[in-house]
């Protein structure tokens, strides 16, 4: 039974208007004392507009404020953009997450090979099995994506079933782990589905995704063709891939070395919980050089191009045991994720200039997405026959296509939300209510910043301009008492007349000084803006731009 005053929210704190760092609050109740849940805690990877950034979280302020309501993390799977900022975040949460054997598998491992990383509370659900938390009564139904045990999650509260589909596509043939359950998801339809929060990353593209048994396929063909050595490289995670590489190798009679601690710890898991049965041990690192050439094939981290990955360093000459050599046969079973396209090219040239064949997505079927187009989503709508469509996990490109599309399948209410919106759902239909504090937190060193942090805009102008430091000693009448110090770092050596910018800086210092009245001389804090504002404008006559400027003014 439910009172007049509880509510069914929907809060996206991530995951809305991109793609990664998905995490959404669900809450039940009077507003003010509402419980919730948080589905999802995970990630996304910096761009070059936050220099010396490797990883950006979502900001869970307001979910951390009110903490003492939150009564659990529910993951949807196991990848980084759903798990990866658990390890950050969870000491300020301090809630159990329910989550499958192999997502508990993976969150473990990572905890022991990263010091300092929490000791997560882990509750273990089976995919198909149910759990109450608080007023949530949460389902785990099984779907196809491109890592095993993956689940859309089937919400129940007093208000009305929801269904938050993760990530997801429909594969008959997955290769390992669980198809998408049609008739589980039938069934939730003749139940009655409230509300929808779907999947959009794939919205723009017509028809079906193909299966992984169809990369599998092929891959045991590139396999079985290649005169030389075979190196795969694709996501770590992707245990479907993993497997039908093995399988290609046992065909060809070849051994598999897997070079990356990413894959090994996958790997790890996976042969845990049973994915891999049936696969011998794979090889260690230093096998590689006594296998002949048409024995061995190399699996490989690095397929987005991470320069410490395995790939990178073998593609540059740089990795201390593996080493390819030209007619050897590379195969990119991956695609590049926006923003480390200029990181994989790099490295597709430099096996091109070394006279090494390169396979891609692009001439040969390597690679499928783990996420539906818009046939699978079609079906998925008509199974459930939902109230109401939220579009989640995409680009607004993305959201406000999905958008459309639920209109063209007859969804009643189909809502635009972002993040930081509380939706309300009903039986009414949905509706925003009000915005809650969001955005992002950067993960700098040791460090958790706010986007709003000063060193990220200092460290952008500092990439475009360069700094200047000065350091000026004056005495009380305002006389400068010694030489001032001038560094000058990221500045071009001269201007165009080929005047060095050491000199233009250091007579610039000493006009500024001499053309200040002395009164104001006599003012260190005085000095240093007058030096600060005139040196930006002095270097930027000659080169068109204005470095920072740090002064330091000490009176002696």
């Amino acid at each position: 039974m439910t009172r007049s005053s509880d509510q069914l929210v929907f809060v996206p704190l991530g995951g809305l208007g991109e793609i990664g760092m998905n995490a959404a609050l669900y809450g039940f109740g009077p507003e003010g004392r509402r419980k919730w849940i948080l589905v999802d805690c995970g990630l996304s990877f910096a761009g070059p507009d936050v220099p010396g950034v490797d990883i950006v979280l979502p900001d869970l302020h307001y979910i951390i404020e009110d903490r003492a309501n939150l009564l659990g993390i529910v993951i949807t799977h196991a990848h980084e953009d759903h798990i990866g900022a658990l390890a950050a975040l969870w000491t300020s949460l301090g809630v159990p997450v329910w989550c499958t054997r192999f997502a508990a598998g993976l969150l473990a491992t990572r905890r022991l090979s990263e010091p300092g990383a929490p000791k997560v509370e882990m509750k273990i659900v089976e995919q198909g099995g149910r759990v109450t938390i608080g007023p949530f009564d949460i389902e785990f139904v099984p779907v196809a994506h491109s890592i095993p045990e993956s689940n859309a999650l089937a919400i129940r509260t007093a208000a009305g079933l929801v269904v938050h589909t993760g990530d997801w596509k429909i594969d008959p043939t997955p290769q390992v782990g669980l198809p998408t359950d049609e008739a589980r998801m039938r069934a939730l339809g003749e139940e009655g589905v409230l509300a929808l929060i779907c999947d959009s990353t794939n919205v723009m593209r017509d028809g079906v995704s193909p299966s992984e048994a169809d990369v599998a396929a092929k891959l045991k063909e590139l396999v079985a063709s290649a005169p030389n050595r075979v190196a795969v490289t694709t996501f770590a995670s992707n245990v479907a891939r993993l497997r039908a590489v093995a399988e290609a190798a046992m065909a060809a009679e070849r051994e598999v070395v897997v070079v990356g601690r990413a894959m090994d710890r996958v790997i790890d898991v996976a042969r845990e919980c049973g994915y891999l049965d049936g696969i011998p041990a794979f090889r260690p690192v230093d096998a590689y050089g006594y296998l002949p050439r048409d024995k061995v094939v190399a699996l490989l981290t690095g397929s987005q191009g991470e320069p410490r990955a395995a790939l990178s360093r073998i593609a540059a000459d740089d990795h201390p045991e593996i080493a390819l050599a030209p007619g050897d046969r590379v195969i990119f079973s991956s695609r590049t994720i926006p923003g480390n396209e200029k990181a994989v090219a790099t490295i597709l040239n430099r096996l091109a200039r070394d006279n090494i064949e390169i396979v891609t997505d692009r001439t040969q079927l390597v690679h499928v997405s783990g996420h539906p187009r818009r046939e699978e989503m079609a079906k998925l709508y008509g199974w459930l026959k939902p109230r109401v469509a939220i579009p989640a996990h995409g680009e607004d490109l993305h959201l406000a296509e999905h958008a459309r599309f639920a209109r063209e399948l007859g969804v009643k209410t189909v809502l635009r939300a972002g993040n930081g919106d509380v939706i309300g759902i009903s039986q009414d239909g949905a509706r925003k209510i009000s915005e809650v504090q969001h955005g992002r937190l950067y993960q700098d060193g040791a460090l958790l910043v706010g986007a709003a942090d000063r060193s990220i805009p200092e460290r952008r102008k500092l990439s475009f301009a360069g700094i200047i430091s000065v350091a000026v000693a004056m005495d009380e009448r305002g006389e400068l008492a010694g030489d001032p110090e001038v560094a000058l770092v990221g500045l071009p050596l001269a201007a165009k007349d080929g005047t060095s910018f050491d000199d233009i800086v250091a007579d610039a210092v000493e006009d500024l000084i001499e053309g200040l009245p002395k009164g104001k001389r006599r003012d260190p804090e005085a000095v240093r803006s007058a030096l600060e504002r005139g040196l930006r404008s002095a270097v930027n006559e000659e080169w068109g731009k204005k470095p920072l400027v740090n002064a330091l003014v000490i009176v002696v």
